[in-house]
């Protein structure tokens, strides 16, 4: 898609995919089946077809949510990538986008279309976000709340997603008619220095004493110690026999250097990333956040534009490592598992309380379209539907896609669970419930805690799907 696409013919091409019903409808409000296991399967003719689109947002759409500046510009185009691998029972889609978030019903029809173009079914699609903030924070249902104001900036224009989806269509279909054999798999990690440190700096009394977030000029704040995080960059990749076809990149930690100024940017970790796919023209690279809820690069970053040079140096550094001594596999085994959790809510938050805040004209525009999040998440726990986990095995390789802002500790636990295992988290899926705390996280408070749409007990619901599908890979 065209950056410079021009904003109102978004609206009135909106209004025709709406009145021809070409966005995909929502699905039945049900509640979460039990979890879906596959047994391994032998890969037999196993093919792999990579696509890429464009999804930068034209000039004046919201950023963030519409509570910071709206593009002004583009320093560097939005993209989504991805893979769909084929000839292991129905096709499985793979897909990463430069976005802040993809939420709820908008989180679904993404998955839906990249489903009907592939030939697949919607649980067989995972569809991840980088989170770089200014990005499109995508939630049609809070989108809905604000419209219905009547004085608030978009959460994300109709037009712009619905084109985002025939993109992908099209981007899908064409790259099923020019895939590939994929043969061998291979992993590799490497440390980054001097990025990520927990955000969270805890004082005697046990509770958040600071907020360490994705920038800072607070010497505090560049002098204390990184804290728990965890430094490997991990890559898989897909081989046709000896020509590497896909790497994937995972690294948890906020992905904002700065942010704010209206300027479009797929930030420091989408500047590795293109960097590398220069370095490697034939191969088509993806950058995942892992578990970075509570992790941000604000011990090292001062918020400037050299800082953002220098990130982009050190991903790409960590990228580059990770794969100097990638040992291609012959694959032999294929298994894609699912797992439903319909979220326990926080019951801090009340719906009617949050409307009259959001009608409340006198607030400020972060006070309002925020909440609207939070009441779009509320309604759709009410209705039944669930998040949806799923991991993708290959031989002795767990690649786990999770929702939201997940803390760290996920992807270490998981890690844990499965020490004999090569485990890659990508998380910043569905993000409808925002953060994702631990559950002894909560009473220290902090940020994070104060938008986790989530009860702490989502902690052991999160932990037991993680462990679910790692039991039988």
């Amino acid at each position: 898609m065209n950056a410079k696409y021009d904003r109102r013919k978004f609206i009135t091409e909106s209004a025709a995919l709406i009145t021809a019903g070409t966005l995909p409808a929502r699905p039945a409000l049900t509640q979460p089946p039990a979890e879906q296991q596959a047994p391994p399967q032998n890969p037999g003719n196993l093919r792999l077809a990579t696509f890429r689109f464009d999804v930068t947002p034209p000039l004046g759409h919201s950023l963030c949510g519409g509570w910071i500046k709206p593009v002004v510009g583009t320093d560097d185009p939005l993209q989504a990538i991805g893979y769909v691998l084929l000839g292991s029972g129905k096709p499985m889609v793979v897909c990463v986008l430069d976005w802040t978030g993809l939420l709820n019903s908008a989180h679904l029809q993404f998955r839906q279309a990249l489903a009907e173009a592939a030939g697949t079914t919607t649980d067989r699609v995972a569809v991840q976000c980088v989170h770089q903030h200014n990005a499109p924070f995508a939630c049609l249902d809070a989108e809905n709340i604000v419209l219905e104001q009547g004085d608030l900036p978009h959460i994300i224009e109709h037009g712009f997603f619905a084109q985002c989806l025939e993109t992908g269509r099209q981007a899908i279909s064409e790259a099923l008619k020019r895939s590939s054999p994929v043969t061998h798999i291979a992993q590799g990690e490497a440390r980054v220095d001097k990025v990520a440190g927990n955000r969270r700096i805890i004082g005697l009394d046990g509770k958040v004493l600071s907020q360490r977030g994705s920038s800072s000029i607070k010497p505090e704040h560049h002098r204390l110690p990184e804290g728990l995080i965890d430094p490997m960059l991990k890559t898989v990749a897909f081989y046709n026999g000896h020509k590497k076809l896909v790497a994937s990149h995972y690294y948890a930690c906020h992905p904002m250097s700065y942010y704010g100024d209206g300027r479009v940017s797929a930030d420091f970790c989408g500047l590795a990333r293109r960097q590398r796919e220069r370095q490697e023209p034939d191969c088509t690279h993806l950058y995942f956040n892992g578990c970075g809820g509570n992790i941000g690069a604000g011990k090292y970053n001062n918020g400037s534009k050299e800082a953002r040079v220098e990130l982009t140096q050190k991903i790409l550094d960590g990228i580059v490592n990770s794969e100097v001594d990638l040992e291609p596999q012959p694959i032999e085994s294929v298994a894609w598992e699912t797992h439903d959790i319909l979220p326990p809510l926080n019951p801090v938050f009340d719906e009617d309380e949050l409307m009259a805040g959001i009608s409340n004209r006198q607030n400020r525009v972060v006070a309002r379209n925020r909440p609207s999040y939070t009441v779009a998440f509320i309604r759709r726990v009410k209705a039944g539907i669930p998040l949806t986990l799923s991991s993708l095995h290959v031989n002795d390789v767990s690649i786990l896609h999770l929702p939201a802002e997940c803390f760290i500790e996920y992807q270490l636990r998981a890690q844990a669970v499965a020490a004999d295992r090569f485990i890659a988290c990508a998380a910043y899926g569905d993000g409808g419930p925002w953060y994702i705390p631990t559950q002894e996280a909560y009473p220290r408070g902090g940020y994070a805690v104060s938008v986790a749409w989530c009860a702490p007990e989502m902690d052991k619901a999160l932990s037991n799907g993680i462990r679910s599908m790692l039991s039988g890979a």
